[in-house]
């Protein structure tokens, strides 16, 4: 059943319930929903969408921080049979405007926050951009955009009803890499309804749950985790806020259930809880029945902090990636918290092998790379059929990850082999750092590489090679690459001989040997 059809039935079934919950502490503001004005909204804007010429097929840009309208504004899109195209919020302006020219997309849908560079850029989006939307305070719309406010007043909340299949495309996703590899993720409809009943399957929500939502929606992961709520039409809460104390109350407050979180602010709470900054026995968390957490390796000593803190609480580790819609693939369970700082066992409708550089299957127990094989699996790389074709064969997806199989099943995350560094769940890419510094007039060779990292899982380190006579300081590296977005600022620098491999490219695994310090 297309995930459309799902809402369509929610909010048949349970129109006057809760469906979403927008808590923003900074604004001292809290917005509901219901399940029946979910679905409204979102004819509303696929009504909205069609009379301005969006068309099934057509991508539908995202650059929206979590809102309330942010979900129905998704499946808006999907109800014209557009696709969905979500953008990283802190993606600088000249990558949105990539990811517009790589998709080609039709519409530009935006918040308050984007005003000014939006405006400024316009007349670039305007190589294919059509329709401009602005979700915001009316009198703040920029005079070349449509008021999603005035939207909601205007069209009428009756479904479009624009045929679609199960197979039709549906969502696009652009990585961290766009600007170097054009890899965007487009995904079908089949693919976002297996994540659904993935999640449903894996953590057994009921209309009773009730879902926190922390990381931003523009992540696969986030949204996919959600979808298990969805699928019986049990609410969720969008929490606009990060810190230990606002989690915590925000659970308490409104009774939630399940709780996605990151490793960072998992480490954060356990710091708040320790050094005595917040205190258990002042929240009512009774219904918070499971934690679960993802998108980098879990540290084993933190879940066993968090057990000590929440010892009658379920726990899960979920593996993904957005070629796989999301996490689920792979995933530990809520009855093995025995294996825990496992990755896990394949999730429900998956398979998996472990091969080598040759695509042979490793001997028991011995590293190499995971392959998946599910529903899940994306359609392709975008108008990429190169980079298509080195990760999807014969029904299998290559993720780049090194993992080993223990003797009871579960698999263990080893390293990557692909470049992208994910540091507290955001991916960054090593390209574009290093191209940044190469403009550095004393800088001869510079190599950015993942080191590991207990908090945020990995950090990028730039190790660099001054040039003959150059007096290089770190200080001097950091004031260069100040510039940059902060997540995309190398957190370490090192200072050496990079060495090169027999073809004259950088040996980045013998770097990796020089540099990461040993793990048994």
């Amino acid at each position: 059943m297309l995930i459309t059809e799902i809402l369509a039935r929610n909010a048949r079934m349970y129109g006057a319930h809760t469906a979403l919950v927008e808590i923003d502490p900074d604004a001292g503001r809290q917005r509901r929903m219901s399940w029946k004005k979910f679905d409204d909204d979102a004819n509303r804007l696929a009504q909205a969408l069609i009379s301005q010429g969006i068309l099934k097929g057509d991508p539908v840009l995202l650059l929206l921080e979590n809102c309330l309208e942010w979900l129905p504004i998704y499946f808006g899109i999907l109800r014209t049979g557009a696709w969905a195209s979500p953008v990283n919020t802190r993606f600088e302006m000249d990558t949105v405007l990539k990811c517009a020219e790589i998709s080609a997309a039709k519409a530009l849908i935006f918040s308050e926050a984007f005003i000014d560079e939006i405006t400024s850029a316009k007349q670039l989006f305007e190589q294919s951009v059509e329709s401009f939307i602005f979700v915001g305070p009316e009198r703040r719309t920029p005079d070349f955009a449509l008021s999603y406010r005035q939207i909601m007043n205007t069209y009428p909340p009756e479904n479009p009803v624009v045929p679609l299949r199960i197979t039709d495309d549906a969502a696009l996703y652009f990585s961290a890499c766009i600007e170097y590899q054009a890899k965007a993720v487009l995904l079908n409809h089949r693919n976002l309804e297996h994540a659904g009943y993935v999640e449903n399957h894996h953590h057994q929500q009921t209309h009773d749950d009730n879902f926190l939502c922390v990381a931003p929606l523009y992540y696969a992961g986030a949204k996919m985790h959600w979808l298990g709520n969805f699928m019986v039409g049990a609410p969720a809460v969008i929490l606009k806020a990060t810190t230990p104390q606002q989690i915590l109350r925000t659970i308490a407050e409104e009774q939630v259930t399940i709780a996605w979180l990151l490793v960072p602010m998992i480490m954060d709470i356990l710091f708040a809880i320790d050094s005595g900054e917040i205190k258990l026995s002042e929240y009512d968390l009774r219904p918070w029945r499971l934690m679960h957490t993802g998108t980098q390796p879990v540290p084993l000593k933190v879940i066993k902090a968090w057990q000590k803190h929440f010892p009658y609480q379920q726990y899960d580790t979920n593996y993904g990636l957005a070629e796989a819609t999301g996490p689920g693939c792979i995933h530990l369970g809520m009855e093995n918290t025995h294996k825990t700082g496992a990755i896990g066992i394949p999730g429900f409708d998956w398979e998996i092998k472990i091969v080598d550089d040759s695509n042979h299957p490793v001997p028991d127990g011995e590293a190499g790379e995971l392959v998946v094989s599910g529903p899940g699996i994306m359609k392709e790389y975008y108008k990429n059929q190169k980079l298509t074709n080195e990760v999807i064969g014969d029904g299998w997806l290559y993720t780049g990850d090194i993992v080993r199989m223990d003797k009871d099943g579960f698999l263990w995350f080893v390293g990557r082999k692909k470049e992208a560094i994910v540091t507290g769940g955001e991916n960054i890419c090593p390209l574009e750092i290093e191209d940044y510094l190469k403009d550095h007039g004393d800088i001869e060779r510079v190599a950015v590489i993942g080191i590991p990292s207990l908090r945020l899982g990995e950090i990028a380190a730039a190790v660099i090679q001054p040039k003959k006579n150059a007096a290089l300081t770190e200080t001097d590296i950091r004031g260069y690459v100040g510039s940059l977005p902060r997540y995309k600022q190398p957190r370490k620098i090192i200072f050496g001989d990079i060495p090169m491999d027999a073809a004259g490219n950088i040996d980045k695994q013998k770097l990796k040997q020089i540099y990461i310090p040993h793990r048994s």
